[in-house]
């Protein structure tokens, strides 16, 4: 069998490979680490490369947030490179950056994120347009995953605006189908806490991967979000998951709680999918 080159044919291997829609978070906060990390010379990276060690067998993918690396500075951009050798060649990396600019500025994030940082998908803000996704889009072999419907409280400012009597977020849904035609690089960002939408929009956009952060510290129903999203072929989820696996302790037991919260959330999701008959 000839090995995964794009995004979407690697993700499809690793949720085979270790039979997951289980994306796990890297939002890693100093404060919040267990204390015996605060010795180690770079605490960010010995945690976030235990966290990977103790969990890379139950993930479909990892999704480390810029933000979280980039507050560090200099230093964090090396944590983040770091951090993302930890991450084993066959799992996807998919960087959390919501970057959306100008299309010239816009190349030279897909340039920063895509060839500088080797990250294998992004998530994108689409509100400036298509000029300001295409040099994302260009990258046929990566995935660019757009925000869709967010969680946060002001989504309701502007996502779930009325246009042309559909809210602005079916809209974006429609464009990232007309946008896939090209490489089929495209996906969604749609909030567990939005899982009833997730009927309507996979509707919409049938094929598309749905990246679907909120599941857990934030109270997103994994029941609805796993029913209404999925695809024909039972697939196409992406279920995020970050304070609730990564924080699961605060002791010098982590990366054993880690695991035990990846391994039950991978349950539950499987459980879903497959429900036991009676």
């Amino acid at each position: 069998m000839n090995p995964p080159t794009t995004f979407r044919q690697k993700l499809a291997a690793a949720a085979v490979q270790n039979d997951s829609l289980l994306c796990i978070g890297l939002d890693p906060v100093i404060e919040k680490l267990p204390a015996a990390m605060l010795a180690e010379d770079n605490p960010i990276l010995r945690f976030t490369s235990e966290i990977i060690e103790a969990t890379s067998d139950l993930a479909c993918a990892y999704k480390p947030n810029f933000a979280f690396f980039g507050a560090l500075g200099e230093s964090g951009w090396h944590t983040l490179e770091m951090t993302l050798e930890r991450i084993p060649s066959h799992i996807p990396v998919i960087l959390d950056a919501k970057v959306g600019d100008i299309g010239n500025s816009a190349e030279q994030y897909a340039r920063m994120f895509f060839e500088q940082l080797g990250a294998d998908a992004l998530t994108v803000n689409p509100y400036m347009g298509h000029d300001a996704v295409a040099p994302f889009l260009d990258y046929g072999d990566r995935g660019v995953f757009l925000l869709c419907l967010t969680s946060n409280p002001g989504a309701a400012d502007f996502q779930t605006l009325r246009v042309d009597d559909e809210p602005l977020y079916q809209r974006v849904a429609r464009q990232a189908q007309t946008w896939n035609n090209g490489a089929g690089n495209c996906g969604l960002v749609v909030g567990a806490t939005r899982a009833d939408t997730l009927i309507e929009l996979r509707q919409l956009a049938p094929r598309l991967p749905l990246l679907v952060p909120g599941v857990g510290t934030q109270g997103g129903d994994l029941e609805s979000v796993v029913v209404n999203g999925l695809d024909s072929a039972g697939e196409g989820l992406v279920i995020n998951a970050s304070r609730s696996v990564i924080y699961a302790s605060a002791g010098a037991d982590f990366a054993d709680a880690a695991r035990s919260a990846a391994i039950a959330m991978r349950a539950d999701i499987n459980g879903l999918r497959q429900p036991t008959s009676t």
